[in-house]
């Protein structure tokens, strides 16, 4: 009554209700009574008769809001109410009010009987669509049979070709699915097969006309496809997604709608065909939203409909794969997960003779790569043309770019990884299958993998570094394409490399400058050889080529890399030397493989005989035995830049080392013969058996070039070369050390001169977990172990006087005690006399041990006084004297070994009382 008599404020009552979700049937009453049509509606004139269309189309769109809108507390209120209205059944109810309105609104916009929907009824017969299908899907409303028979009506007419007739095909496909019931006499679904088939003739002229937006087709096809492989959550899940509802769809009522779409319309051979011929996304991003011909080709790969009706697929998805851009579909790396599944494992169940999908060709993962500058320095070989008569997708591929080159990429790795994980199931499957098959198709579904070259030739680091600065365009690659690198070139992901690579190149960055000397490739190399009469002109070079981008380097690769061995030479200034290992982190951040194999062969250790030719080493030689990175030029190892550059080239290989064994045992699983090995177990370990020979051998080298030699000696002050490599080996032990604590105990059971034990134990931050294997060591029967045990333990007091050391050396002075009982004379010399400066060392770490390790010394001491006294010589100085001074080198030498230890006892308690006693 309030709002009849002031029609203005109708709207702000209504507002008002549903805001506080009271009085629903006072909101409808008055939207109604607002939005009433005038009698002699027909007699108006043209504008008013559009303005009352738009009064009844807000009618829609306030009921709509209410259902449809982003308050779930209005949707729940207003979804009530029409569930209790309508169980009351009154005619004059508001709800009963409204049904009729929205009855009207299908009449009117119903077409005639030509089933032709006007233009200008398009977007107000989807906007009904959706509003009935939340209505019967949200608030449960029951249909009358008048509403259902006006609703097929509605949804079987023919809109025209336009972005908004699409979307109506859409809602009324979708709402047949969502609302089956609508379907309920032979009549009626005659009309609905009839309406599919009137589309589907026409789907190419409402693609025409989609605005380049995700069409029709796609979402027919994709309704086809879960059909197929009854994938009713799917189905149901789709239809949600297109009506833009959460509704509640019975799946024991879709049985009719499937029919006819498996059985009618859509038979699967029909579907496979179809789906190739689908033309590709262009630039496939996750910007394009929608269902795509991607989401067909990913369902029906997972189904195997193409591989079960010999439907070549590879050339699509090679298609869409280099018709792919940033930002990342979401959808790409699942298509090329499946389409790998189809390649590499037969089919489950079924005859054994269906095909699996062809794989992509060497060629054409090549023309992918075809014009980045990267592929072309790295192949060493200028771009080639399309040949004639090549394939269609080299035809085609006019332009790669970044996403399809890591599309690519992740498309290699997961199909290795694919074949390596399932050989064993792929042997047994061909086994099998020769008792059905002939051999030669047995051998023609043996799955080859891409050779070596390929791999050499594709910028892996490049694009990996590429996806990892723009994760957010690549979500869901990089992850996968990373950890699939990870296992198998793990070469390529060393952390310390990339850290190396990053902050080199943000240090040359915020050099960079404008202006830059013209350089060639010719001139560097006439510079570099003459470095040492004229080092300046190389210098001033090579500066400016580590400001420029790695890419920009690559034509100087060889250049760079050939002039290393004549820069090893004492006379070359230490700047060229650093320009040059930066210059190299650069290149080795694009092209690491190549660049690997052309640093070792470059600074292998030459051959005396010149006449003898030099077979360069290969990929597969360096990776099969990494020691042969250390078979390299002596100067090397005095040289600390270019050491550097080893070192990083010798962890890479020893990772590919490791990765290519673990690769060997998973492409060649254990066949049933007699005489091989037993288990995997077995393999496993001989496995690790060779990666640790492998390693404690490179670390046994490199402690060996710590030695001190005769050109060494002459060198004055301490800044020299000998002591900046012992800092660069130590550091690369201590990180062997850290990944892998075993191999820090192997090689000191093997053990190394005594005389870098200060070097290691000073070097190597990690040298304190040997406390934890020493007792063991000190176990050992070999008296060479016990002894570099003891003298191990000494240097280690003094580094890390722990409690643990403590104890550890107190057992070491009492196993050299307990030898006293059980070494015969003439082998006390030689096991005590190295062992005297360690006494020294543990006594100034820990003085509470001085009282036992004297007590050792005296007893040691009376022992060799004793058979220097049975055997009848005696000393050629007093005790008195031996006390008082050092005797020099030569008067060492003239005593006997007795004498001698006789001499390192006193020496040793003579130091021990200053050390300790007097301080």
């Amino acid at each position: 009554m309030l709002s009849q008599m002031n029609p203005r404020g109708a709207l702000n009552i209504r507002s008002s209700a549903v805001e506080h979700c009271r009085l629903p049937g006072l909101a409808i009453a008055l939207t109604l009574d607002h939005y009433k049509r005038p009698q002699g509606f027909e007699e108006q004139e043209p504008d008013e008769e559009a303005e009352g269309e738009n009064e009844r189309s807000d009618l829609v769109s306030f009921v709509s809001g209410l259902l449809l809108g982003n308050d779930v507390n209005v949707r729940s209120w207003f979804a009530q109410y029409v569930r209790g209205a309508q169980k009351k059944k009154e005619s004059s109810s508001h709800l009963h009010a409204l049904r009729e309105e929205l009855t009207m609104e299908l009449l009117n916009v119903i077409p005639p009987t030509n089933g032709v929907l006007p233009p200008h009824h398009v977007v107000q017969a989807s906007c009904l669509l959706k509003l009935y299908c939340a209505l019967r899907g949200i608030a449960g409303i029951k249909l009358s049979e008048e509403e259902m028979r006006l609703l097929v009506q509605l949804i079987t007419s023919r809109p025209p070709p336009s972005p908004a007739g699409v979307r109506f095909l859409s809602l009324g496909l979708c709402m047949l699915i969502a609302c089956p019931s609508l379907i309920s006499n032979s009549e009626e679904d005659k009309m609905m097969v009839q309406w599919i088939r009137w589309f589907l003739g026409e789907i190419s002229s409402f693609e025409s006309t989609g605005g380049g937006e995700a069409n029709f087709g796609e979402l027919l096809l994709l309704l086809a496809i879960h059909f197929h492989g009854n994938q009713t959550n799917q189905i149901i899940d789709l239809v949600c997604s297109t009506l833009g509802m959460k509704i509640a769809v019975r799946t024991s009522a879709l049985g009719r709608i499937k029919t006819i779409f498996t059985q009618e319309i859509f038979a699967e051979h029909v579907v496979t065909a179809h789906a190739v011929q689908v033309p590709v996304t262009p630039n496939l991003n996750a910007g394009i939203a929608g269902y795509l011909p991607v989401h067909c080709a990913h369902q029906l790969l997972k189904s195997r409909a193409f591989t079960k009706h010999k439907v070549p697929i590879k050339d699509w998805i090679y298609r869409q794969v280099c018709n792919s851009s940033t930002p990342l579909h979401p959808v790409l790396p699942s298509l090329i997960q499946v389409y790998v599944s189809s390649i590499v494992l037969p089919p489950t169940k079924g005859d054994q003779k269906v095909i699996t999908n062809e794989p992509i060709t060497e060629q054409e993962i090549l023309d992918v790569f075809r014009h980045s500058e990267l592929m072309q320095h790295s192949s060493g070989c200028p771009e080639q043309p399309a040949r004639d008569g090549a394939s269609p997708n080299q035809a085609e591929l006019a332009v790669s770019n970044t996403t399809a080159q890591l599309l690519m990429l992740y498309y290699i790795l997961l199909f290795e990884d694919c074949r390596l994980t399932n050989m064993k199931s792929l042997i047994a499957a061909n086994r099998c299958a020769r008792h059905s098959v002939s051999l030669q198709h047995v051998q023609n579904r043996q799955i080859q993998p891409y050779s070596g070259q390929l791999l050499l030739q594709l910028p892996i680091k490049y694009l990996i570094q590429q996806a990892q600065k723009q994760q957010q365009l690549y979500a869901g690659l990089f992850a996968p394409l990373l950890k699939l690198l990870v296992t198998h070139y793990p070469h390529l992901c060393q952390v310390q490399d990339w850290m190396t690579e990053e902050g080199d190149m943000a240090y040359l960055d915020a050099r960079l400058s404008a202006t830059s000397l013209h350089c060639t490739v010719a001139k560097l190399g006439e510079h570099l050889a003459d470095i040492q009469s004229q080092p300046w002109r190389a210098i001033l070079l090579l500066e400016q080529l580590g400001m420029r981008p790695p890419s920009h380097l690559l034509p100087f690769t060889e250049c760079i890399v050939g002039s290393m061995l004549t820069l090893l030479d004492h006379e070359v200034p230490r700047q060229a030397l650093n320009l040059i290992q930066r210059i190299w982190v650069k290149l080795n951040s694009v092209i690491p493989l190549k660049l690997g194999v052309m640093t070792v062969n470059g600074l292998r250790l030459k051959p005396r005989d010149r006449l003898q030719p030099i077979l360069p080493y290969t990929q597969n030689d360096i990776v099969v035995d990494p020691l042969i990175v250390l078979r390299c030029d002596q100067r090397v190892f005095r040289c600390p830049p270019i050491l550097e550059v080893i070192l990083q080239l010798l962890t890479s290989f020893l990772a590919a080392s490791r990765a290519h064994l673990s690769k060997h045992i998973q492409a060649n699983p254990l066949s049933e013969k007699p005489g091989q090995i037993s288990g995997d177990g077995e393999r496993e370990e001989l496995k690790h058996a060779l990666i640790a020979a492998q390693e404690s051998a490179t670390a046994q080298i490199l402690l060996e070039i710590c030695l001190t030699t005769q050109e060494d000696q002459h060198v004055a002050g301490l800044l020299s070369s000998l002591q900046e490599v012992r800092c660069l080996v130590c550091s690369h032990l201590h990180q062997c050390f850290i990944a892998d604590p075993y191999l820090a105990k192997l090689v000191h059971f093997q053990g190394y001169p005594s005389e870098l034990l200060f070097v290691t134990v000073a070097g190597i931050p990690s040298m304190h977990i040997c406390l934890d294997f020493i007792p063991e060591l000190l176990s050992q029967p070999q008296l060479e172990k016990q002894i570099f045990a003891v003298q191990l333990v000494s240097h280690l007091c003094l580094q890390f006087a722990l409690p643990k050391s403590l104890s550890i050396s107190r057992l070491a002075v009492s196993v050299l005690s307990s030898l006293l009982s059980f070494l015969s004379s003439g082998m006390q010399p030689s096991v005590y006399i190295p062992l005297m400066p360690a006494m020294v060392r543990i006594c100034q770490a820990f003085p509470v041990l001085c009282d036992d390790i004297i007590s050792f010394l005296i007893q040691l001491g009376q022992m060799a006084l004793a058979h220097v006294t049975i055997n009848g010589s005696d000393l050629p100085i007093s005790v008195d004297e031996l006390w008082l001074r050092d005797l020099d080198t030569d008067t060492i030498r003239k005593l006997s070994e007795h004498n001698r230890l006789f001499h390192e006892v006193h020496k040793a308690y003579r130091e021990i009382v200053q050390a300790c006693v007097y301080r």
